[in-house]
């Protein structure tokens, strides 16, 4: 369940920093493997903050992880900041944007997804999304 508002008794686990990576109104999805939580779903860049992090930092280290790609702070643009609750755990959502003038290449870490796609946000909605994934896009397209 996402929450734009702290929710009652909402006791955070853990940070995720995610971002959209956008160029030509095309984002960019990792699909992740099989041995990984949520395996075989389809998500983007994103990951756990790390103690000592900001969510920036993180995103952007996060991102180096898993394409090979490298930003620096000011590209980032904050989006906004969530609450999701599961059934066993609650955490904070760190939503991001990049705006990319052209497709660049994209070096998959194979430790973290097996493949990569770049799709239009409603084609993106048709894809089996990490859980919650559809309701962020949804929320910011």
């Amino acid at each position: 369940m996402i929450y734009k508002d702290i929710p009652t008794q909402f006791n955070p686990r853990f940070e995720i920093v995610s971002c959209y990576i956008e160029c030509n109104g095309h984002i960019l999805l990792l699909h992740r493997p099989t041995h990984k939580s949520e395996g075989g779903k389809w998500g983007v860049p994103d990951g756990k903050m790390e103690k000592g992090e900001t969510p920036e930092i993180a995103l952007l280290r996060e991102i180096k992880e898993e394409t090979g790609l490298l930003f620096n702070i000011e590209t980032l643009n904050f989006l906004t900041k969530i609450c999701i609750r599961h059934s066993d755990y609650d955490f904070i959502y760190h939503m991001y944007k990049v705006n990319l003038e052209s497709i660049p290449e994209i070096n998959i870490n194979p430790q973290e997804h097996q493949n990569y796609i770049w799709k239009t946000p409603e084609r993106a909605l048709e894809m089996n999304l990490v859980t919650d994934l559809d309701e962020c896009i949804k929320m910011y397209y």
